[in-house]
């Protein structure tokens, strides 16, 4: 390790220190351990009743106190074969084949001996990425979102080297970013949000979108990013190695110098990195030297959005961020970023101005707009997003009717599980009707499905309503309020950056 904290070029943007005056959206869940390897667990106590820390502790531990530390040996993090081991074990049993068709099975069978293997290649630096297959899966909106299908040994040495490089950027990464990193969720950035909205002088919202992210990330911003802490250069280049090597799709193989394939377990991590450097330090830094009123920010991966108290500051906040962007090779998209008027004076101020009710914003698969409690106090309502809604239906017609002639039961059994799956998690508070909605359009597509079996069918609407009670369970809101998670997880003192 050594103390430097520029690469050529770069200069490290100094972390800001914890602060107990900003905003409580930002809170976040005290920080524990990644889930780290069985054999790298802290050792017992000792008769001096002093803890031995476990490898990847030590790293953690050195990241946190000196903001401005350069590793410059981390590899043999990677290739010891019991993280490689339990990365592996990590990878789904399930998951479709890479280019050269080694299964999750087949490469079990004989596992030890592919494993130090594996673990040779990176160590004599022998190891080679594999271009990864083209795959798409449909999106909400009806077009064909692009993944890559790495190899199942990039899959496990991607794994390893995100949890050694985790142990350094959790040090690092801000407290408004919320997305792929360990300990954190998409229900706690969206209940910072409503918080920050309910809680702080919030009067406008940029609802923000960049342009095809994973698609123009630049790999030479990329490898600087990463030079600010590793100074191991097997580490870096192992990295070049995933990102150019290109994907194989109809039998032709493109790369790139821009873009990271959506699809690897190192995609997340990279992208957290980059935006770190690129958008959470300068919207931090701007918040604290040139805003005047309360400002907002919460990101899970590429998608962010930003409150503000004063509409100039907001305007001017995003002219700055297109210019930001524009440095580094990114762009929000024209028609998806908006800054619309929203928060607890937005419905009465455009009433006096005729202008109707306050806009909605989309964010994490709800749709958020201003309403009132019972008691007529400012809330934000949260409800599923019509398109998501429509595009899971979609998604349940389509293999219902390739379960057409599968028993009842086995149908049932299916279906319950959709059911479930979206109640756990669209189930927050105040959306109730949209999860009845969706159960009963469950029931009314499998009635139509089971319709089709015969030409004589007999599913009257008395034994329709049987099959949804004992198959599709009832709906319940299974999150708690928004302030009321936020209080909980940060009594005893605030945690936010």
């Amino acid at each position: 390790m050594d103390g430097r904290g520029k690469s050529d070029g770069l200069v490290v943007p100094e972390k800001p220190p914890n602060n107990t005056g900003e905003p409580v959206a930002e809170a976040v869940e005290g920080r524990r351990p990644a889930k780290g390897n069985p054999h790298e667990r802290n050792a017992p106590r000792t008769q001096s009743r002093a803890g031995a820390p476990s490898a990847l502790e030590r790293v953690r531990q050195a990241a946190g106190k000196d903001r401005r530390q350069r590793f410059t040996a981390l590899l043999h993090h990677v290739y010891d074969v019991g993280r490689l081991r339990v990365a592996y074990l990590a990878v789904k049993r399930d998951a479709a084949a890479g280019v050269d068709g080694e299964t999750w099975q087949h490469y079990g069978e004989d596992l030890e001996a592919n494993l130090r293997g594996l673990s040779g290649r990176l160590k004599r630096g022998a190891y080679r990425a594999k271009p990864v297959r083209r795959a798409y899966i449909p999106k909400a909106d009806g077009r064909q979102r692009p993944l890559g299908v790495p190899t199942l040994e990039d899959k496990i040495v991607q794994r390893a080297v995100v949890e050694v490089l985790n142990a350094i950027y959790e040090a690092d990464f801000l407290g408004f970013s919320y997305g792929f990193r360990p300990g954190r969720s998409p229900h706690q950035a969206l209940d910072a949000l409503t918080v920050g909205v309910m809680t702080r002088k919030v009067n406008w919202v940029l609802d923000a979108d960049i342009r095809a992210f994973f698609d123009t990330l630049d790999h030479g911003w990329l490898v600087q990013f990463i030079e600010h802490r590793v100074a191991d250069r097997r580490i870096v280049r192992l990295i070049q190695k995933w990102l150019n090597a290109g994907v194989l799709e109809d039998g032709k193989r493109t790369r790139s110098e821009v873009g990271t394939v959506q699809g690897g377990s190192i995609s997340p991590l990279l992208a957290n990195l980059y935006l770190h450097y690129v958008f959470d330090l300068w919207a931090q830094r701007w918040r604290r030297k040139q805003a005047r009123g309360d400002v907002v920010v919460v990101r899970f991966a590429d998608d962010f959005v930003v409150g503000f108290e004063h509409r100039v500051e907001a305007e001017r906040f995003l002219a700055e961020l297109r210019e930001r962007f524009a440095r580094f090779g990114l762009e929000l998209h024209p028609n998806k970023t908006r800054l619309i008027e929203f928060g607890r004076f937005a419905d009465r101020d455009r009433r006096q101005r005729g202008g109707g009710k306050p806009e909605t914003f989309a964010f994490l698969g709800f749709t958020h707009s201003c309403a009132k409690t019972r008691a007529g106090k400012f809330t934000v309502l949260r409800q599923t997003m019509r398109t998501r809604l429509r595009a899971k239906l979609e998604e349940v017609k389509t293999e219902l009717r390739r379960r057409l002639h599968d028993p009842i039961p086995e149908q049932g059994e299916y279906l319950g599980a959709v059911v479930r799956g979206h109640v756990r998690y669209y189930g927050v508070p105040m959306n109730g009707p949209a999860l009845n909605a969706f159960r009963y359009a469950i029931g009314w597509t499998w009635w139509r499905v089971l319709r089709r079996r015969s030409q004589c069918h007999r599913i009257t609407a008395r034994r329709l309503r049987g099959l949804v009670a004992r198959w599709l369970p009832t709906p319940r809101i299974c999150h708690p309020y928004p302030l009321v998670r936020l209080g909980v997880v940060t009594q005893g003192g605030s945690r936010m950056r």
